[in-house]
């Protein structure tokens, strides 16, 4: 079996646009006869809770294959995990973050949703638990697959590129953060994987 985690970004949720059109695709190919599965939990405000559940949930699977992608904050989280199983995971990251315990600082305190109502509260600590997962670089690059839109407003593309040295890189001149135009690439992001 081929297990795929999707990982939203903060303040995001599975409810997201990028997350809904990729489990279509992988639901596609479930019904078509292909042996996946799909996880894309709610992931909590706390980096090392967050990592704590989607670890426990791979470790309670019977895979063959492991596929993490990750958008915004949540490529961060695949960066880890991809670093963490070694060579069994392939990773793609969607306008990654690279340096989050820097950028998220000034995010301290309540925070809202993007898609529902619901509100939490980012503690200080969260700020340690992320340097916590830092990977200051990648192994393995060819597992890695990059989405860098230039015209991200919230992240630097260049730190993005930066990063992921070697791996499959797609820098794109249009998308924004959230890289409205995902439809588009979904085709090169299942081929990577499944090919």
């Amino acid at each position: 079996m081929h297990l795929f985690v999707y990982l939203h970004g903060f303040r995001s949720s599975p409810s997201s646009a990028k997350c809904q059109l990729t489990k279509l695709a992988i639901d596609e190919r479930i019904h078509q006869g292909h042996d996946l599965s799909w996880y894309a939990p709610q992931l909590p405000p706390s980096p090392r809770e967050a990592m704590l559940q989607v670890t426990a949930y791979i470790r309670q699977q019977r895979y063959s294959q492991l596929s993490v992608i990750g958008s915004s904050l949540g490529g961060y989280y695949a960066t880890y995990l991809a670093e963490s199983y070694g060579q069994d995971c392939l990773a793609t990251l969607l306008n990654p973050a690279i340096e989050p315990a820097r950028d998220l600082e000034k995010y301290i305190g309540e925070q809202s949703s993007w898609h529902s109502d619901d509100v939490f509260y980012f503690k200080k600590e969260y700020i340690q638990e992320l340097q916590d997962l830092y990977a200051s670089h990648i192994t393995y690059p060819k597992r890695y697959q990059l989405f860098a839109a230039k015209d991200d407003e919230v992240l630097l593309w260049q730190e993005m590129v930066g990063k992921y040295p070697g791996a499959t890189q797609h820098v794109l001149e249009s998308g924004g953060h959230a890289l409205s135009n995902y439809s588009e690439h979904l085709s090169k992001i299942l081929k990577f994987h499944l090919d």
